[in-house]
C-alpha cells in the first residue's frame, strides 16, 4: 500500500477505497480525539475516518447492509459490527487461561488500599505559571521546617494551609478511593509511610505538603471473587488483537492515498 502523508494531500483530502475523507469531516470528529495538541488530534481523527471508511467499503462489498440495527446504532455501525462477527472469531477465554492470569497477577486483586494522612494544601491554578511557582517555592520552605521539626506540621498547617482540613492541623482522617482528587490519590501509593514527603506533590488544584501516617494494604481477593472480570478482561484483549491483525491485513489490500493506516493498532470502530 503506497500512501501519503496527511500533510502532503493536497486539500488535506484523504481516499479511502474511493471515499473521500474531507478536511469538514475531519474537523467534526476531532471533538472525540482528545490529545496533547491539535494537530495531534486531527491525526487521530483522520485516522479514525479512514479506519472506518475502510470497514464500510469491507461490508459493502461483502453484501453486507446494516439491517436489524441495535437500539441507537447508525447503519454504518451496524455493518461495522456486523462484518467484525462474520471476520472475527473471539471465543470465550477457558478456565485455566482465567486461572493463570490470575496467579500471575495476584496483586492486581485487591480490596482498596486506605491511607490516614495530613497534609498542608496551596492552591494555584493549572493556568497560572506564577502562582503554581510561588505555590511550589511555599511548599517546598515549609517541607523544610516540618522535616527538622515535625512537631511544628500541626502548626504549619493552621497557618498555611488553604484546606478546611487546616482546623485540625491538616489531618484528613482515613481516605480511599474517591475521597480526593485522582493525581492525589495515585501520589500516596508512592509516598513514604510513616514520613512527611521530602518534595512537594502536585496536583492540578495546586501543590500539597503531605505526611502519609499510615497506609492500609487491601486484602486480597479470592479466585472466585474476581473470575468473571478476568473472563472479560482476556475476551476484549483477545477482540482488540484481532481486529487489529485483521486492520492491517485489510488495509494492506485496500487503495488509500493521504494517510498511512500501516501499523494500526487502535480499532477505532466505536
Amino acid at each position: 500500500m503506497q500512501a501519503i502523508p496527511i500533510q502532503q494531500v493536497a486539500g488535506g483530502e484523504i481516499l479511502v477505497n474511493g471515499r473521500t475523507i474531507t478536511e469538514d469531516a475531519i474537523d467534526q470528529e476531532v471533538q472525540y480525539h482528545p490529545a496533547s495538541s491539535l494537530q495531534e488530534a486531527r491525526k487521530e481523527a483522520a485516522r479514525a475516518l479512514s479506519i472506518r471508511a475502510m470497514l464500510i467499503t469491507e461490508a459493502e462489498r461483502q453484501g453486507i447492509t446494516g439491517e436489524d440495527r441495535q437500539t441507537a446504532e447508525t447503519q454504518e455501525e451496524a455493518q461495522i459490527r456486523q462484518l467484525l462477527d462474520r471476520e472475527l472469531d473471539n471465543p470465550e477465554p477457558d478456565e485455566a487461561a482465567c486461572r493463570q492470569y490470575f496467579e500471575s497477577n495476584r496483586e492486581r486483586f485487591r480490596t482498596p488500599s486506605e491511607y490516614r494522612v495530613s497534609h498542608i494544601f496551596r492552591p494555584a491554578p493549572a493556568d497560572d505559571a506564577d502562582a503554581r511557582v510561588a505555590a511550589r517555592e511555599r511548599c517546598r520552605r515549609i517541607i523544610r521546617v516540618s522535616l527538622a521539626e515535625p512537631s511544628r506540621f500541626t502548626r504549619l498547617a493552621f497557618q498555611h494551609s488553604k484546606c478546611p482540613s487546616a482546623e485540625s492541623g491538616g489531618d484528613m482522617g482515613v481516605v480511599g478511593p474517591g475521597d480526593t482528587s485522582h493525581d492525589f490519590e495515585q501520589a500516596l501509593d508512592r509516598l513514604p509511610e510513616g514520613e512527611i514527603s521530602p518534595y512537594p506533590l502536585e496536583t492540578r488544584y495546586g501543590f500539597h505538603v503531605v505526611w502519609l501516617h499510615e497506609r492500609r494494604r487491601g486484602e486480597l481477593l479470592p479466585y472466585e471473587a474476581v473470575r468473571e472480570k478476568i473472563a472479560t478482561y482476556l475476551k476484549e484483549s483477545v477482540w482488540r488483537r484481532s481486529v487489529s491483525q485483521y486492520l492491517q491485513i485489510l488495509a494492506g489490500r485496500s487503495r488509500i492515498e493521504g494517510i498511512d493506516l500501516n501499523g494500526a493498532e487502535n480499532p477505532l470502530v466505536q
